[in-house]
């Protein structure tokens, strides 16, 4: 079977496609916390975390009789994260549950290791118009977006990395595209660790603080 072929295979089954929706907050699940979000038996989680992990999506951690999962990186991620813009968002939600869960994440979430959602789009919207990040030929920091994340985020680009400072990652519910890369990666961190957002439950969904709000706006001019 074609490799393409076999990609799409593991992803054309609705619990693990679940799985790997739920592994976009970038963090590890265990096989049991992945088995009740999807609602199946753990015995049949663990055989299609196993697919997963042997067709290269997700990546296996061990800690004890805890068995972790996560995406396999920011190329899995983008992945799905692109699949998924292509499935019907505009379809009614199921109960008022997934309503307001949807609802939240079309605002703001992460995706991956960065920011997504109407948060995330106008972010990459202000980054642009600001002349942080150039967009004429494809994606690019320039040399005031370089300095902009040494002065506001601490963060400088290691020398040698393969993952590129910035790419452009099509955001599922605004159909538009926010940044990920290491940019993406090093906003998103940064306001999780100075608390300009908040993790909502469990999911993927974030909420900008009042401290957030006025760093946005400060740093970006992003009102929000």
């Amino acid at each position: 079977m074609p490799p393409l072929a076999e990609t799409a295979g593991l992803l054309a089954d609705r619990t693990r496609a679940a799985f790997c929706q739920a592994l976009l907050d970038g963090r590890a699940w265990t096989a049991g916390e992945l088995a009740r979000h999807a609602g199946v038996r753990p015995s049949t989680a663990s055989e299609q975390l196993t697919r997963l992990i042997e067709g290269g999506l997700l990546t296996e951690e061990r800690q004890g009789r805890h068995r972790y999962v996560r995406l396999a990186g920011p190329e899995a991620a983008a992945l799905i994260e692109a699949l998924a813009s292509y499935a019907s968002y505009s379809s009614s939600p199921r109960s008022l549950r997934q309503s307001v869960r949807l609802s939240a994440e079309a605002k703001a979430r992460t995706c991956y290791d960065h920011l997504a959602g109407q948060l995330g789009v106008a972010l990459a919207d202000a980054m642009i118009a600001r002349g942080l990040v150039a967009d004429d030929s494809g994606l690019a920091v320039t040399p005031a977006g370089r300095t902009w994340l040494a002065d506001a985020l601490g963060y400088r680009h290691p020398a040698g990395t393969r993952r590129p400072l910035v790419r452009s990652c099509l955001d599922w519910t605004e159909r538009r595209p926010h940044l990920a890369g290491a940019l993406g990666a090093a906003l998103c961190a940064t306001a999780l660790a100075r608390q300009w957002v908040r993790r909502v439950g469990s999911g993927r969904a974030v909420k900008v603080t009042p401290v957030g709000g006025e760093a946005f706006r400060e740093l970006l001019g992003v009102r929000f």
